[in-house]
């Protein structure tokens, strides 16, 4: 992995296209399944994804930035992440009422998934 990884992007390997639309996609961590796509942002400087995580985390939503993404499989219908099960668990929570899109969530979330990339990169 480069020096260079921006949790904001999509990683220019993981096989993301613009435009297409992962809405309803399996997600994958490297532990195993942790819900559905359920919200997309393609913004430049500050694209994510939202997933829905069911009963897994009793229907707590996530933020995971797109740097976070290593492999989109369009035929199977899944996103790869580069997290565990239990640390996308232990992510800041996505509050009700308070949209993502808010000017603090690349704090918030980078403060919490940047450390990752300094230990792996």
């Amino acid at each position: 992995m480069s020096g260079n990884v921006d949790i904001w992007e999509f990683r220019s390997d993981s096989g993301h296209t613009a435009g297409t639309d992962l809405i309803g996609f399996h997600v994958e961590a490297q532990d195993g399944p942790i819900g559905k796509v359920d919200k997309l942002s393609e913004e430049v400087g500050t694209q994510y994804l939202v997933v829905d995580t069911g009963p897994w985390i009793f229907g707590k939503r996530v933020l995971l930035p797109a740097g976070t993404v290593t492999r989109i499989e369009i035929a199977e219908q899944k996103v790869y992440v580069d997290r565990t099960k239990e640390e996308i668990r232990r992510s800041p929570d996505l509050e009700e009422g308070r949209g993502e899109a808010e000017l603090d969530v690349r704090d918030r979330y980078g403060l919490y998934y940047a450390p990752f990339y300094t230990r792996i990169i």
